[in-house]
């Protein structure tokens, strides 16, 4: 069961203050570790803080802008019918857990997710392909509403349509309900930071709480040797895996030559001609002093750096 929130007349603003009292399909894959552009770590920042953080850009808007072109699309193809719901949608059983669908299919117990792509993922859909925080965005809008199938539609930009259908897997969400219930509990109502899994998303968030160091005497470093150590050993092994990676690249070039392009039954390598010009930073600021101030941006970072006691 569920509680249907009217968002007729809901502006903008008010819907993004919606979103962030409870877990919605799109942080269902960060909440997963599966979403390549987010993180728990992320998911925690915005349902915590009292920003109401506003995204816009190109990628948003062709999403936005051509998801009634996807659904049309979605008609033709498999002749059903969908509609906009007009709602927000959340579960009376696990209140922490909202949605606010695409579309819903008409005489059909199911939804559908509309999805633009670039050409240049085109490989994460081929050959009935899924990307799986979007296969967690349907199960999770499932969870919700209960309904036991959803479609997720997505026009390759200049290349294809194509869709996928999802049936209800008790299993799946099962464990989707549990780890979105141990995530809101866990983390958000005791207002505990998820731990970090290396992605940039939680690099982001780490600046953003803890943006300007305090100039104090050094904090007794406990329980971190092992992993420090580990680290160094990684950086070894990076560095080591690097070399070998140029010798190969050198080894093609000395082959290559003269030559533009050299090709193989499975590569095709290219070393190309590339030209660009550069300003010469520490020139004008010796030279044109006053330029230089005009024009140049401060930036503040905190570098992070380990060295053997």
């Amino acid at each position: 069961m569920f509680e249907k929130i009217p968002l007729a007349g809901v502006d903008t603003m008010e819907w993004l203050r919606l979103r962030k009292t409870g877990i919605g399909g799109s942080d269902a894959g960060a909440i997963c570790g599966v979403n390549p552009y987010s993180s728990a770590m992320k998911v925690f920042q915005d349902k915590t803080s009292e920003d109401v953080e506003t995204q816009d850009n190109e990628a948003i808007r062709i999403g936005h802008d051509l998801e009634d072109y996807v659904a049309k699309r979605f008609m033709e193809a498999t002749g059903l019918k969908v509609r906009k719901s007009n709602f927000m949608y959340r579960s009376t059983e696990h209140p922490f857990m909202i949605a606010d669908v695409d579309r819903l299919v008409v005489g059909e117990d199911a939804g559908l997710e509309c999805k633009t792509a670039s050409a240049y993922h085109a490989d994460k859909w081929a050959n009935g392909k899924i990307p799986l925080h979007y296969a967690m965005q349907c199960y999770h809008y499932m969870a919700v509403t209960g309904k036991r199938i959803w479609y997720l539609a997505v026009v390759i930009l200049g290349r294809e349509f194509t869709y996928r259908k999802l049936e209800w897997d008790d299993e799946l969400i099962s464990s989707l309900i549990n780890i979105e219930e141990s995530f809101w509990n866990n983390h958000v109502v005791s207002g505990t930071i998820p731990p970090p899994d290396g992605s940039k998303a939680c690099d982001e968030v780490i600046e953003q709480y803890f943006h300007t160091a305090k100039k104090t005497s050094a904090v007794k470093l406990v329980g971190f040797d092992e992993k420090l150590s580990r680290r160094e050993e990684i950086i070894r092994h990076i560095a080591t895996l690097q070399e070998e990676q140029k010798q190969i690249e050198q080894e093609v070039k000395l082959f290559m030559g003269e030559n533009q392009y050299a090709a193989s039954e499975r590569y095709r390598v290219s070393w190309g001609n590339i030209d660009s010009v550069r300003l010469d930073t520490q020139r004008i600021k010796t030279e044109k002093p006053e330029i230089y101030a005009d024009y140049g941006k401060p930036s503040h970072y905190r570098r992070f750096e380990v060295k053997a006691a």
